[in-house]
Parts: structure tokens; C-alpha cells; sequence
């Protein structure tokens, strides 16, 4: 495939939104179909799923987990939640990128106000848009990922029927005191009953953990990008003398060697998850409410108190092997893909 012609297009045209959109979708897509099997085990691991819980905590879990699931659903297993998973990572990546773009063109509008931290916000609040607008089908997939039952075949429209009808337990309060107490019971019932609201379980921590999360994820991308460029380490391609020229709007750094990018994406993937992962434990916990457990729906903070009651501050960073596993081959992949994409659109 021949790539277009690399052009300096304006980051708020139609032009650059559409493929910019389009690069970013297609990198998470990519990004997610090479860690697909990780994920899932990822999942399963955070969420504290009873038929797996024995795995955790070992470095021989993940494989023995990968192999049990195989066994019992050959490689469909394996993929199970996939397809919510690309339904909602496309416009995700999509958004985030395409946001991130245009944030950074606007926070840095010239190469003198290229900032660690204008680098961070851009990225923050890129990453914080893009939950906004896709929440819900994390919430889909990460449900049809932890269902473990053997010949469980959810649906995406089964999914949904039974997130939006599942209603918490009731939680029974009974008075200390002996002479009321065959008289008096009180029951607390936690709000919503069912609907919508279901769909957003866990939204809180996400959105913040997603702070430090993208943040961190494109201002190393950034910055090893920046120390990837020098001759010494990875040149890079030579690009037409229009794209290298030093024009404020309009400056588009060359593209680097094919392992440098991808080195260069896991070293970010691998600082983003290190810094947001205990959210990200509660935040699995969350979206699992009233299935695991008692089927009580606790708030963040029960969450956070729960996890560090059962397994203290290592429960935090349950499954944090498999996270970086997982982590830096999708992240490489995810950025590897997006410039490259944008390098064959002709942006």
C-alpha cells in the first residue's frame, strides 16, 4: 500500500477531524485484538471471579487460567466480550485521539508552550471526553469478559437486558437492642431500583483514574518520542522539506522507525498503568456489583475499604503482572498504528 502524500493540514478542518477520528479508532482496535485473550484473564483477576480466584497472586495463574478457559470454551473463550469490546473501543480511541489533537493545538498553540504539563492536561482531558461519551458499553463488556459459566452464551442485547433490570439487594439492618429487636427491622435498599443509572456503575473512579491514566500515557509517549528523534538513538524518516519546516500551526515532527514507535508506546503504557491501576481495581469491582458477593452495590469508598480489608494494599494491584502484559504490547500497538495511519491518510 502506497501512503498518500503527507500534507500540513489544519487540525480543525473536516478533513483532519474525519481521519484523525478515523486513525484513531482503527489503532484501538488493533491495540485490543493483540491483547484480546490478556484482557479477559485481566478481568477476571480484578474482579475477583470465584472460579479464578485460586490463580491470582502466582505467575503460573495467568497461563493456567488461559489454559482452563481454553479447555472449557476453546479459543471463543478466550474472546469472549470482544465484540463489545470493539464496539466500544473504536469510537473511545477515536475520540481520545481526535480530542487530544485538538486540545494539545489549542493548549500549545506554538512550539515555546510545548510544557510537561500542558502535555499531561491535553492528554487528561482527552482521555476524560472520551469516557464521557462511551462508558456504558465498558460497563457491556467488561460483564460478557467476567461470565465464567460453561455454555454461557450472553448476548450483547441479553447483556443489556440484564444490566438495566438487576436491581440491588436489599441491606437488613436489625437493632442492637434485645427488646426491639423482634419487633423492629430496617431495610436500606440502595438507589437506582434499575435503569439506566445501571449502565454507569463505576463511572467515578474511571473518570478519575482516567486523569492520571491518559495523561501519563501521552506525555511519556511524547517526551520518548522527542528523545527517540535524536540521530543517535533512532533516525528517523526523512519527511518532504514542506513537513519540517518550523511553523507553529502548521509543524508536524518526522515520523520514527518502526521500533522506536513501538518502544516508545510501551514505555508509556507501562508508566500510565503503574500510575492509575488501584483505580482501575475499583473501578472493575464497581461494574461487577451484584453479581459477585452478597449482590450489595457499594460505593467507591465501601469498595476501597473492602479491597484493602480482604488483601490489604497488595489488593490494589491484583492482577498488575497480567496489566503490564497486556498493557505495553496494546499501547505500542495503539500508538504505532494511530501515526502510521495518520502517516497513510495523509496527515
Amino acid at each position: 500500500m502506497t501512503p498518500s502524500q503527507p500534507q500540513v493540514v489544519n487540525k480543525g478542518s473536516p478533513e483532519y477531524l474525519l481521519k484523525s477520528g478515523l486513525a484513531g479508532g482503527l489503532a484501538g482496535c488493533a491495540a485490543k485484538t493483540v491483547v484480546g485473550p490478556l484482557d479477559r484473564v485481566k478481568i477476571l483477576f480484578q474482579t475477583s471471579n470465584p472460579n479464578f480466584a485460586q490463580y491470582t497472586g502466582k505467575w503460573t495463574g495467568l497461563p493456567i487460567a488461559m489454559r482452563d478457559i481454553y479447555l472449557s470454551n476453546g479459543v471463543p473463550g478466550l474472546f469472549k466480550g470482544h465484540s463489545a469490546t470493539l464496539l466500544r473501543i473504536f469510537p473511545y480511541a477515536g475520540i481520545k485521539f481526535l480530542a487530544y489533537e485538538q486540545i494539545r493545538a489549542s493548549v500549545i498553540p506554538t512550539r515555546e508552550h510545548e510544557t510537561s504539563v500542558r502535555r499531561f492536561a491535553s492528554g487528561s482531558l482527552a482521555g476524560m471526553i472520551s469516557v464521557l461519551f462511551t462508558y456504558p458499553l465498558e460497563v457491556i463488556r467488561v460483564r460478557l469478559a467476567f461470565e465464567t459459566r460453561e455454555g454461557s452464551r450472553s448476548t450483547l442485547r441479553s447483556i443489556c437486558a440484564k444490566i438495566y433490570s438487576e436491581q440491588p439487594r436489599p441491606t437488613v439492618h436489625r437493632p442492637s437492642n434485645p427488646i426491639t429487636l423482634a419487633t423492629t427491622t430496617v431495610v436500606e435498599t440502595v438507589a437506582p431500583q434499575r435503569g439506566l443509572a445501571n449502565f454507569f456503575r463505576g463511572f467515578t473512579p474511571t473518570l478519575i483514574g482516567m486523569f492520571p491514566y491518559a495523561g501519563a500515557s501521552f506525555l511519556t509517549h511524547d517526551t520518548i518520542s522527542d528523545l527517540m528523534r535524536h540521530p543517535s538513538l533512532a533516525p528517523h524518516t526523512t519527511l518532504p522539506n514542506t513537513e519540517r519546516q518550523t511553523s507553529d500551526t502548521s509543524y508536524k515532527p518526522a515520523q520514527l522507525r518502526y521500533w522506536a514507535q513501538l518502544t516508545t508506546g510501551g514505555i508509556a503504557g507501562f508508566v500510565s498503568q503503574t500510575v492509575s491501576y488501584p483505580l482501575e481495581v475499583i473501578r472493575r469491582r464497581m461494574q461487577v456489583g451484584g453479581v459477585v458477593g452478597d449482590g450489595h452495590r457499594l460505593g467507591m469508598g465501601e469498595i476501597t475499604k473492602r479491597i484493602f480489608m480482604e488483601r490489604g494494599w497488595r489488593g490494589f494491584f491484583v492482577g498488575l503482572s497480567v496489566g503490564y502484559l497486556k498493557i505495553i504490547p496494546m499501547t505500542a500497538t495503539s500508538f504505532f498504528v494511530y501515526e502510521r495511519g495518520k502517516y497513510y491518510l495523509g496527515i
